[in-house]
């Protein structure tokens, strides 16, 4: 190899070794193409369906190459099942993620620095933090493979702000070559990374999205006629099935009702707790549980080859979300199908929660003149001004995100504010253990805090002033503590650090280009949301829609979808007419607003709250247990905001 770690000519043997690492005889399609551009250090997109290999494009040049892989990826779950496998194979991996201890790591760092770690998995927030890259610079990155690279595009179904700093981080960090991996990109969203990159249209390596083993249908009916046509699909099918529903509560509704008709069944949803949630997803990998009615909480990383069916109960909010999804089944090669249950009733909840994401011009204007009034230097809980503006967290990390990349602000360092400690052996022996002066603090530093009957909770800047210590120096004491074993800290009060770089912007102008950019995503996710009824009721080749959609040349019919079978066509969905708001609900929703909550103050905001959407300052002062809240709920969201503004609410 050379210095750079790049291997001139790979032979076959070794490829052939790294390839019997991973218990594989042979690489899959696209796979060996994507591994020698990388091999030849060339960065590289690799745009493969569900199922189609993406992570051995990566993992294995990495065992070749000079230096660290440093991989990008969006779930700590997923971050922690790729490395358990890893390592179970003999492969130096680790993470670094919120779930690790100090001394995990210390002990992560000491495997980068003494060249033993291969793989490192971090999430893209991660890469935001200045000290973390400083102390990578030390490390040589051979790689870095972007997980889920779609969320760099604001054309993408799932953009994520963090992923925009990444193209800049992978220069700071002097990578040799990136790895762009997505298993949903249009020409439009591919076009986005390959430029971020710099990755030219030979070094894009896309797969086919045809998928023959898969047999998908539409099924028009109506809302109360789906419970009862998803227990029979399923009761006549066989195999592993996977139901996919909008709601929390249609899972846990859904996943009661098969169960109470003798279908093994059971709900999987971020809002249930994290041990249940492993436990459900544990007995499904094992075979112990037939189906599972979840969110699209489930399915990230999800390695089960022989699902056989994938129902949605609900519209997907998008095309790709929906092959992203159906894309779980049958990936073992054996024959798999795939329905939809289509209704128009759908349209309206998910258009409100497209809606709802979208702050006021108010608010959009009030944290853009609070961030730039706030000094050169500053640090801001994004959580505490998603409460204030009432702004959703994603949204405000959007605007932090796009006020560093027009060289605004700049990111510092994170740090939290609050530590809860335990501790793990006898206050007074611990002192002990200590010369006087470091005594001396750690009493005052103690005694400064608020107790409770097992943790000892300490506010760091109000500590910190109390004690007249620097509040840097009360964590470095703590993390010494937790470092030698002497309590346990647990962590909160996230903050982040920011410089002013540039103050000369007029806020006005700047609020405008945000509000244009917040209205834009949201045609754009409507338009995808009409993307999936046109779908549901097209009269041509669903396999054929599909591809036609991601830019790909269909080559033929599938001849296996119901539209190819020769089933009858919907045209239009079925789905009930909206009533028109009633007296006695105009009569509610003066009432609220008479109430003058300082959470609703603005016709938006009502809306949101009439139509059962939580939003941060809601949910704060507990208004969702109100009356009102989702009064209006099966109206569409503008007839909402505009019956609000009509009445002069707000």
């Amino acid at each position: 190899m050379s210095e750079c770690g790049i291997l001139k000519k790979p032979h076959e043997q070794k490829l052939n070794e790294a390839l019997a690492r991973f218990g594989l005889e042979s690489f899959r399609a696209g796979q060996q193409e994507v591994i020698d551009i990388l091999l030849s250090g060339r960065s590289a997109l690799a745009v493969f369906p569900t199922g189609g290999g993406k992570s051995l494009c990566y993992q294995l040049p990495a065992l070749l190459l000079d230096g660290v892989t440093l991989v990008i990826s969006p779930l700590i779950a997923l971050m922690k099942d790729q490395v358990d496998v890893l390592r179970g194979r003999g492969i130096e991996a680790a993470r670094l993620d919120s779930s690790l201890s100090g001394q995990e790591v210390a002990d992560v760092w000491h495997g980068l620095q003494s060249g033993g770690i291969k793989l490192l998995y971090v999430a893209p927030e991660r890469l935001a933090n200045v000290n973390f890259r400083e102390r990578l610079k030390a490390v040589q990155i051979a790689m870095l493979a972007v997980d889920e690279a779609h969320c760099i595009s604001e054309w993408g179904h799932n953009f994520r702000p963090d992923y925009l700093k990444l193209a800049d981080f992978a220069k700071e960090l002097r990578a040799v070559r990136v790895l762009a991996l997505t298993a949903t990109a249009t020409p439009k969203v591919s076009g986005d990374i390959c430029r971020c990159f710099g990755i030219s249209q030979d070094e894009h390596v896309q797969l086919s999205f045809r998928r023959d083993n898969l047999a998908i249908k539409v099924t028009p009916c109506a809302a109360c006629d789906r419970d009862r046509l998803l227990l029979d699909r399923i009761k006549s099918g066989e195999g592993v099935t996977v139901v996919y529903v909008t709601l929390q509560l249609t899972a846990e509704r859904v996943a009661t009702f098969l169960a109470a008709n003798g279908v093994n069944a059971k709900a999987y949803h971020a809002g249930l707790r994290d041990a249940y949630r492993a436990e459900v997803q544990d007995e499904f990998m094992s075979g112990e549980l037939a189906v599972v009615v979840a969110t699209i909480a489930f399915g990230m990383g999800i390695d089960k080859a022989d699902i056989r069916s994938v129902y949605h109960y609900n519209l997907p909010k998008s095309i790709e979300n929906y092959v992203q999804e159906t894309g779980r089944a049958g990936r073992d090669g054996g024959q798999s199908s795939c329905e939809l249950l289509a209704c128009l009733d759908d349209r309206i909840v998910l258009e409100n929660f497209i809606y709802g994401d979208t702050p006021t011009a108010t608010a959009v204007s009030g944290i853009l003149d609070s961030l730039l009034r706030q000094g050169e230097e500053f640090d801001v809980s994004h959580y505490e001004l998603s409460t204030i503006y009432d702004i959703r967290p994603l949204v405000v990390a959007t605007i932090m995100t796009y006020l560093e990349l027009r060289g605004i602000i700049t990111a510092t360092a994170p740090f939290y504010n609050v530590y809860r400690i335990e501790f793990l052996r006898d206050e007074d022996a611990l002192l002990a253990g200590y010369d006087a002066p470091r005594r001396s603090l750690l009493k005052r530093i103690f005694a400064a805090g608020k107790r409770g009957r097992r943790w000892l909770i300490l506010p760091i800047a109000e500590v910190a002033g109390r004690i007249g210590e620097e509040a840097d120096e009360v964590r470095r004491v703590i993390r010494h503590l937790e470092e030698a074993g002497d309590i346990l800290a647990r962590l909160s009060g996230l903050r982040q650090g920011y410089r002013l770089l540039d103050t000369a912007g007029d806020v006005g102008e700047l609020a405008q280009e945000f509000q244009e950019f917040f209205a834009r995503r949201e045609q754009q996710d409507i338009a995808r949301l009409n993307k999936v009824v046109e779908f549901a009721a097209e009269a041509n080749c669903r396999a054929r829609v599909i591809l036609e959609y991601f830019g790909e040349l269909p080559g033929g019919d599938c001849g296996q979808c119901d539209v190819c079978g020769g089933d009858e066509v919907a045209g239009e969905l079925p789905g009930s007419v909206p009533g028109e708001i009633t007296a006695d609900e105009i009569k509610a929703v003066h009432d609220l607003a008479a109430e003058r909550h300082t959470a609703l103050t603005s016709p938006r905001q009502i809306a949101r709250f009439l139509c059962g959407l939580r939003s941060p300052a809601t949910s704060r002062a507990r208004l969702t247990r109100h009356d009102c809240f989702g009064l209006l709920e099966h109206l569409p969201f503008r007839e909402v905001l505009a019956c609000a503004q009509s009445m002069n609410l707000g």
